[in-house]
């Protein structure tokens, strides 16, 4: 039985509250000034912190996920990958399902890339998995970006757990550092640059490039808060959200279009209702995640999702034992 790795739940966790902040303008047809970054500086930060950043976060992760849930069906069936298709298979259903409540949903292509990518991957060698990982990135950030950044972020974060690094976080504090050095040079290059093509969708070709850096940067500088003693309460707030992402992805569509009926997003005169909508949003999921998780060892919809995987009824109570990977 495989260990939770917190750490990755908190990752997750701030990742899933960033993601909502984008979909809240990508949901109620907020429409993003461009122009100069220096006459629209509000702009300029909100992009800079969630256009193309929590993305490639919660796309490695689910790499990581994919080769973690290989590695525990391979301890409890001889054709795991069966497993796997089948999961990936019901997480194209959800999507379906969730597209009647958000059109541009990212999940849909969680599940075709997974099989088209992650599935014949597991059966490359490590290094063959992080060559190709490191070519689609970068062939990815040089051309579309985008949703086509996916499948080498996939194989990235596949690569990331063939390679054990998330089992050994907590040893590899020194090569954080290190990560986070570069990280931050390369994302201020990266940032200066996105500064002088402008804001809005016509800088996307900035944007979206500097979103993988700035990702990077913020996963690394995000590890390192956790080896302070904010670790506690990060780990508390956001490491149920993470726990409960699928259900929490699906929550912000429903909480999103309630906020905007109400407070009308959609014609918002500036970026302080979106992002006020978009921290309120992950404090009720923080506390329903919490609240949940306290008696319950899924959320309803991972718990869902993984009867259908297994194709039987998985516990669900905390008290009936512990939860895994």
């Amino acid at each position: 039985m495989a260990r939770r790795i917190h750490e990755l739940d908190a990752l997750r966790g701030l990742a899933l509250a960033g993601i909502t902040e984008f979909n809240i303008v990508q949901m109620t047809g907020f429409s993003r000034p461009g122009g100069p970054a220096s006459e629209h500086p509000g702009a300029y930060v909100w992009e800079a912190l969630f256009v193309q950043r929590p993305f490639p976060i919660f796309s490695f992760l689910f790499g990581i996920s994919f080769a973690l849930f290989l590695r525990t069906a391979g301890d409890r069936t001889d054709r795991p990958r069966l497993v796997l298709l089948r999961r990936l298979l019901w997480l194209g259903v959800f999507a379906a399902l969730h597209t009647l409540l958000q059109p541009g949903e990212v999940l849909k292509f969680y599940a075709a890339f997974g099989i088209v990518v992650l599935l014949p991957a597991s059966y490359l060698s490590r290094r063959w998995v992080l060559g190709l990982g490191i070519v689609l990135t970068l062939a990815a950030g040089l051309t579309f970006n985008g949703l086509f950044i996916i499948p080498g972020l996939f194989l990235l974060g596949l690569a990331a757990a063939r390679y054990d690094l998330p089992d050994t976080l907590d040893r590899r504090t020194r090569q954080l550092g290190i990560a986070f050095a570069v990280a931050v040079a390369l994302a201020a290059v990266m940032l200066w640059l996105q500064w002088r093509a402008g804001v809005g969708p016509t800088a996307n070709y900035r944007i979206l490039p500097a979103g993988t850096v700035c990702a990077f940067l913020f996963t690394v500088a995000f590890l390192l808060l956790l080896r302070t003693p904010l670790r506690r309460p990060l780990g508390a707030v956001l490491g149920p959200m993470g726990r409960m992402a699928l259900t929490n992805y699906i929550l912000a569509s429903v909480l999103i279009l309630l906020a905007d009926r109400v407070l009308d997003l959609g014609g918002a005169s500036g970026f302080t209702p979106i992002v006020g909508t978009g921290v309120a949003i992950a404090a009720v999921q923080a506390a329903l995640s919490i609240v949940w998780l306290r008696r319950f060892r899924y959320g309803p919809l991972e718990w869902a999702w993984r009867c259908l995987t297994w194709w039987q009824l998985v516990p669900l109570r905390a008290a009936d034992r512990p939860a895994h990977v």
